[in-house]
């Protein structure tokens, strides 16, 4: 690996969620613009609109240069809803339909040519005008169910846009009632106890309009001209490359003041930090690394401070679920923890071959379901690095239940006799066609690196067992995004991280209405639907619980997708760094944490 090269790489994002203390020292960044941290992304970013970005490595840098209302406390698990732009954690009417939120004053988007020269404060009016950008329909944002069906007003001037394809930002949408310039009243439709939440998430991040305005493509969106109130500016940009994140000289600042959990080494952590202003980092150097190898070798040679160790990985310097004594005797650092996601394998539900709801067809999915052996998947691709899952949603999570066991369980013999039954006759050829005599064929789609490969191979042995035949499909990341939210790949291993830490972040992933959004396998089956439609006017607990088991159920009896597992979170980092810490629901954590320059 070249050295140089790698510290020219993109800089990375996140450092967005400031859970601290506001700092009465002057509104300077405090970053010091000799501490660099070198990181890397496993897979290529798409662009930096919160509107529009919807994978993992794009967001990072999302998460560095805008901000939300709320954010996350840096140590607390379960995770712990702060304030962030906001004064305090909103104000929630007894029957969860009303907010108010106040927002701090003096916060400042970062000087821009978009402002005229001119210092730009952050109002709530900001904040409405990025909520509204979710349902502008030239946008085709994938992150409009965020509020949909919420706010008082809000979709009927969406449907207004829809008609017209033009959205009238001007025009006044009740649920959203500006008291003054920061003070924001949310009127829902019906109770909504997850809300605060939702405004933790990127997407609701405030973008100016002055911004949108000058920057916008042919379709609205601001993907390469990311401007916002957040610790870290976009000052290099190479696509599929590299990305450097430099501290936003005007930025606020604020104290490191957080408090233990029950993790032994969070002492540590608090004796290193607590007091200190930050972000202390000055420039973040982020590289894309798809090749699993490449990645580990720039750590070892001192390339990269922080990287991820993903299953095919980890034996080289894990055993046990701990760092080989070599990497401890280095000072290298590991944090690691079971993500708060659920991978799971769908079936385009839009699919002449796979998709519909007739009795063959269902029976065919449930019969490519029931012949996955996820415990070797586990072993062969993850090196057991993973948990094998039998609920839609994972650990971590508010509805998780460690007692539930899904109907759809390895049986090969089983799923041989199901195809047999519905007409899936296996010809002279050895492969099983239609009911109809047609071929039958299945693409599975993955990403185009080595770990992509090996899910190749480990569902070709599986169709192999059940005499389909299986073309495989190697596409870039960005192609798969693509093609997923446009319904045309046939098959894959989608995975999905925790946005916000509740169930129902999860259980939308196979809702109707969600189709083009985060509904990768296009699924819409009315049974669930109206039972996702239920639990949306209820707080967590044991009457929602209850349909999350039904609406289970639901997807294992219709079997548009299979949950399979959750991979364990790896990351390890360099003596050098200060504090470092995975959290579960943030994606990046370096406003949290510091750098040892001499060293």
């Amino acid at each position: 690996m070249n050295s140089l090269w790698l510290r020219g790489i993109l800089v990375a994002c996140l450092a967005c969620a400031l859970p601290m203390k506001a700092s009465v020292a002057a509104p300077t960044s405090p970053a010091d613009p000799e501490k660099v941290l070198r990181y890397v992304f496993v897979a290529p970013e798409t662009g930096f609109d919160p509107a529009i970005t919807r994978d993992l490595y794009s967001a990072l840098v999302v998460q560095s240069v805008f901000e939300t209302l709320f954010t996350y406390d840096y140590l607390a698990r379960p995770a712990k809803l702060i304030p962030l732009t906001a004064e305090a954690l909103p104000e929630v009417s007894a029957d969860g339909k009303t907010y108010t939120i106040r927002l701090k004053k003096g916060i400042y988007f970062a000087d821009d040519p978009a402002f005229n020269g001119k210092k730009r404060e952050l109002t709530m009016a900001d904040y409405v005008y990025s909520y509204k950008r979710l349902f502008d329909p030239r946008l085709a944002s994938p992150h409009s169910w965020l509020l949909e069906g919420k706010v008082v007003g809000l979709d009927e001037v969406a449907e207004q846009a829809r008609k017209t394809n033009h959205f009238d930002y001007d025009a006044k949408v009740a649920g959203f009632e500006l008291l003054d310039r920061y003070t924001l009243r949310i009127h829902l439709k019906q109770s909504d106890f997850n809300l605060g939440m939702i405004l933790a998430h990127e997407p609701t991040s405030a973008i100016a309009r002055e911004v949108v305005d000058k920057y916008h493509d042919a379709q609205g969106q601001v993907m390469a001209n990311p401007v916002g109130t957040g610790p870290y500016k976009l000052t290099n940009w190479v696509r599929g490359a590299r990305m450097t994140l430099t501290a936003n000289p005007d930025f606020r600042g604020s104290v490191w003041d957080f408090q233990p959990s029950s993790d032994p080494g969070d002492q540590e952590i608090v004796a290193k930090l607590k007091g200190k202003r930050m972000p202390q980092i000055g420039r973040i150097e982020i590289s894309v690394m798809v090749e699993d190898q490449s990645r580990l070798l720039a750590f070892e040679g001192d390339e990269v401070d922080i990287t991820e160790l993903m299953g095919p990985l980890a034996p080289q310097a894990m055993i046990g679920g701990k760092l080989k004594p070599e990497f401890v005797k280095r000072g290298v650092q590991l944090s690691r923890i079971v993500d708060p996601e659920i991978s799971y394998y769908y079936w385009n539900m839009k699919d002449p071959v796979l998709g519909g709801l007739s009795k063959e067809k269902i029976a065919l999915r449930r019969a490519i379901a029931m012949a996955h052996n996820v415990q070797e998947e586990i072993k062969v691709v993850w090196n057991d690095e993973a948990i094998a899952l039998q609920y839609p949603i994972p650990p971590g999570i508010v509805g998780y239940d460690p007692d539930y066991k899904s109907s759809l369980q390895f049986d090969p013999a089983a799923a041989n006799a199901l195809l047999d039954k519905f007409g899936y006759k296996i010809g002279s050829d050895g492969w099983r066609t239609l009911p109809d005599g047609k071929p039958l064929q299945v693409r599975y789609s993955a990403r185009a690196d080595s770990n992509g490969q090996q899910q190749s191979e480990m569902w070709k042995k599986t169709y192999d067992l059940i005499h389909i035949k299986m073309v495989g499909d190697l596409k870039t990341f960005p192609d798969l995004l693509k093609a997923e939210k446009e319904c045309q790949l046939q098959s894959r291993t989608a995975p999905w991280i925790a946005d916000y830490p509740d169930g129902d972040n999860f259980m939308q992933l196979f809702y109707g209405p969600n189709i083009g959004q985060n509904n990768n396998g296009c699924s819409k089956i009315p049974e669930y639907d109206v039972l996702y439609a239920e639990t949306q006017k209820l707080p967590a607990g044991p009457e929602r619980d209850l349909l999350y088991h039904k609406m289970a159920r639901i997807l294992e009896v219709y079997a548009p997708a299979r949950i399979g597992y959750a991979r364990y979170r790896n990351m390890i980092a360099q003596p050098r760094v200060i504090g470092y810490k995975k959290h579960p629901i943030l994606h990046t954590e370096w406003m949290y944490f510091d750098i040892d320059k001499t060293k």
